[in-house]
């Protein structure tokens, strides 16, 4: 570690997989209440447990990110942070607002809290992810703001790299597409479209630019291979992420009343998203393969490896099996989805965040890599999760199968609670994969606390 300054990052990461931890475990409450569906009611409702599990995903992915962004631009701008104890501060604010959040969805009824936050003097609450309550949203605009004033002055102020240059428009954008989260139309049709301009253009739109950095950065840190060879990837990569999904944004307006055009657009530019990911994978493992020395910190390399992979497969191939309109005109808001997005949110962005936690959160704590056993422990993880994450997918997607024909195809089509209890096995194979994907987790958290001698490169 560098400049001092990069320790803000410590307590971000740790927030970060706390967070983490506890939305895989309303995932598991969720996935017992599709089979036994009075689980925990009415402690804790389906919806509430969905919108818990969801809005825990958004803020630890976020934590993750501002951590990241916090260790690695003073490291490529070759100077401290402008402001380490603004950082620390919105730290705290951002912890401090979205535990409140959390509790007041699992303690009192959401149209109750809407009243008490002020949702009739700005309705901003309701829609699915962005549920959080005006005081909430007005506190990740404040910590956002502040993060970019600190980041942003700390590159004015220092060396400009690609990786800083490109992690700060990222950060930019998100802050910037959040504050369409304002924004609540009377008119159904505008409000998905607008919509869609948070949710879509974070994830298949900056949020990219973010994982490009973070990806490069640790690359260039654990492979030895020259800057600017790295640096001319990232650039191809993100061109090719904001050509396709801006204009593949397109993919959501098919049935919501859009003009008919976006079925052309959505479905030909969304079909060339998978480009970039597989683009990443190539430059991950083509990285790797030219390295000038061996890392001692193996666990970040795999991590490394698996996120080009796995953005890939989720993202990629997962995204382009029901992206096409006409395809998706039977696929919509089944289980494929679903799949889709278990798949695409943990290999594009949670293996990104926890590459970047293994290898930074070692140097925080004045080593190079943990002890061999530490990082064996953390490649079991790695499998665990990965291999875990792989079999949930895949059951999902068989359940969607099934589900589109039941439902929609068949010369009788079922009714919706009829062909969810038809599709109850894959719902128990999906909760038992989803057991052993927590074991994964937790067996990552404990690597962190086992003692040894430091890993030293081969």
């Amino acid at each position: 570690m560098k400049y001092q300054s990069q320790l803000v990052a410590k307590p971000y990461f740790i927030a970060a997989i706390g967070l983490f931890l506890t939305q895989i475990t309303f995932g598991l409450i969720m996935g017992l209440q599709y089979v036994v569906g009075d689980f925990l009611f009415p402690e804790i409702p389906f919806n509430v447990a969905r919108m818990v599990h969801t809005n825990l995903l958004i803020v630890w992915l976020l934590f993750g990110f501002m951590g990241a962004a916090y260790y690695l631009i003073p490291e490529e701008s070759e100077r401290e942070l402008h402001s380490p104890k603004l950082a620390l501060a919105m730290f705290w604010i951002f912890l401090a607002a979205g535990t409140a959040t959390i509790l007041g969805y699992l303690f009192v009824p959401y149209a109750t809290l809407a009243e008490m936050t002020g949702n009739n003097l700005l309705a901003t609450m309701g829609r699915e992810f962005l549920e959080q309550p005006l005081p909430t949203k007005v506190g990740i605009v404040v910590v956002a703001l502040a993060m970019l004033y600190n980041l942003s002055m700390t590159v004015l102020r220092g060396r400009k790299t690609a990786i800083n240059l490109v992690m700060l428009v990222g950060l930019w954008g998100l802050a910037i597409f959040f504050l369409f989260s304002f924004y609540n139309p009377g008119n159904l049709v505008k409000d998905k479209y607008f919509w869609w301009w948070v949710v879509h253009l974070w994830v298949e739109g900056v949020w990219e630019l973010i994982m490009g950095a973070m990806l490069a950065f640790v690359l260039i840190k654990v492979t030895g291979v020259d800057r600017e060879v790295i640096e001319k990837w990232l650039y191809v990569i993100i061109a090719m992420a904001l050509i396709t999904g801006l204009i593949g944004t397109g993919h959501h307006y098919y049935w919501i009343g859009a003009p008919e055009y976006w079925q052309w657009w959505g479905s030909v530019f969304s079909a060339l998203e998978p480009i970039p990911f597989f683009m990443m994978t190539v430059f991950a493992f083509n990285m790797v393969n030219r390295r000038r020395r061996e890392h001692p910190n193996k666990a970040a390399v795999l991590w490394a490896l698996g996120t080009g992979v796995m953005a890939f497969l989720g993202a990629g191939v997962w995204g382009f099996l029901h992206t096409l309109a006409p395809v998706n005109y039977f696929t919509h808001g089944s289980q494929i989805t679903a799949a889709h997005g278990h798949l695409a949110f943990y290999g594009a962005y949670a293996m990104v965040v926890i590459t970047m936690i293994s290898y930074t959160m070692p140097l925080m704590r004045g080593r190079a890599a943990n002890s061999p056993l530490a990082q064996t422990v953390e490649m079991w993880s790695f499998w665990l999760m990965t291999v875990s994450m792989v079999f949930i997918t895949l059951f999902l997607t068989a359940a969607g199968i099934l589900q589109i024909w039941l439902q929609r195809i068949s010369d009788q089509p079922m009714s919706f609670m009829a062909a969810q209890d038809q599709v109850a096995l894959f719902y128990w194979m999906r909760e038992y994969t989803g057991l052993i994907f927590l074991t994964g987790l937790l067996l990552y958290i404990s690597s962190f606390f086992i003692k040894g001698k430091a890993a030293t490169a081969d």
